[in-house]
């Protein structure tokens, strides 16, 4: 991502400009993608960090952007999504029968788009606010949530004749939240950077995240959120940017003592919608167990038709994770052979799975309810 200081203002002046006409493109003279015209929700908002940031991150000033190619590759164009092609929400976009979701800061967010849904997350985002802070500027989940307030507050309310309606629709929509990955990876898992490593033990930690966690739904719940998506943490002592950091790894050719830190995080958030369900009267959620899926995926590869499983198809170094996927740099030709697209994130294939897999009717990998049965509710 420091790569991208090699780039003129001008050059970066450009290639924004290109993602937004290519935005006003897509979204702006109604590119219908959805599946029908019957979704099962009426509108999809998404929370979160890199893994489903649809292209926020162009619109500020931050190291963490992915609006140059060979990012967007299979997609067609550089869109700010930080995967070769779509992402895991793009895909539970079309499970719901929705089109694919436009991020709130793009200048398509406006008029009759929103209410399809929005897309909040940012790339560096954590649970925590200080998560990410030296890639620059970034929007933490706290001011995504204060997104999506103004959203119905400036943008949603004019199409409702009466509150009662806009409770209705809000309550009806799907509210995905995908983030805490960065509270690691980008925080206590640097000690050099961030001093929570060094007064946090690791269960101490995975509860103050939770709690922080739990507080920031009361707040999505209070603005009428009632269905709500909790996509646990994947396995990253399997991604190569941690791969290329150690010296051995264990069987499962994964950093064991990274993966058990998730685990402690991913045991808590499936069991916060019980506590949440006796304060937050209405409710539904679902926990959706990422990290099970995604370590299969890695251990057996070939089960899902993929080949590589430690190897970013765009990077450098050690298992091209030591250097993140560079401006015009050539990616690996065989993509849908491989789990990483680069450093950090799934490639498009790996996010089809995950998504066939947890935005479907199986409840697998999804607690207690399948996605499909949470949208029929």
């Amino acid at each position: 991502m420091k790569s991208l200081l090699l780039f003129s203002k001008t050059k970066m002046k450009s290639l924004l400009f290109c993602v937004v006409f290519l935005e006003l493109v897509w979204f702006g003279y109604g590119h219908d993608q959805s599946r029908n015209h019957h979704p099962l929700a009426p509108a999809f908002f998404i929370f979160g960090d890199s893994l489903v940031d649809s292209g926020n991150n162009n619109y500020i000033p931050t190291l963490a952007k992915a609006n140059y190619l060979p990012y967007g590759i299979d997609f067609g164009f550089p869109t700010g999504r930080f995967c070769n092609g779509r992402t895991v929400v793009d895909y539970g976009a079309m499970y719901l029968g929705l089109p694919l979701v436009p991020p709130y800061l793009s200048p398509v967010s406006i008029g009759g788009n929103v209410l399809k849904g929005l897309n909040y997350a940012s790339a560096a985002a954590g649970i925590l606010d200080e998560t990410g802070q030296h890639y620059g500027a970034r929007t933490t989940l706290n001011g995504q949530i204060s997104q999506f307030e103004m959203t119905i507050q400036l943008q949603l309310q004019p199409f409702f004749q009466n509150p009662a309606d806009l409770r209705k629709y809000l309550a009806k929509s799907i509210i995905a939240i995908n983030i805490g990955s960065n509270d690691y990876i980008n925080n206590y898992l640097m000690p050099d950077r961030y001093s929570s490593s060094q007064i946090y033990g690791g269960k101490e930690y995975a509860t103050l995240l939770i709690k922080t966690l739990s507080a920031q739904i009361s707040r999505l719940y209070n603005l009428g959120a009632r269905k709500m998506v909790l996509a646990g943490s994947g396995p990253l002592g399997c991604i190569p940017s941690q791969l290329s950091m150690v010296k051995g790894k264990n069987s499962s050719g994964c950093v064991t003592k990274i993966n058990n830190l998730i685990s402690l995080f991913n045991s808590r958030l499936k069991d916060l919608p019980n506590t949440l369900n006796k304060t937050l009267p209405g409710s539904l959620f679902i926990y959706q167990n990422f990290y099970a899926l995604f370590h299969d995926m890695v251990v057996n590869p070939s089960r899902y038709g993929l080949v590589v499983p430690d190897k970013a198809c765009c990077g450098g170094g050690r298992y091209g994770g030591a250097l993140t996927c560079l401006p015009l740099q050539q990616p690996c030709m065989d993509r849908h052979h491989y789990v990483f697209w680069d450093a950090f994130h799934p490639t498009e294939i790996a996010n089809k799975i995950i998504a066939k897999n947890t935005f479907s009717k199986s409840t697998k990998y999804s607690y207690p309810i399948s996605f499909y049965e949470l949208a029929k509710l």
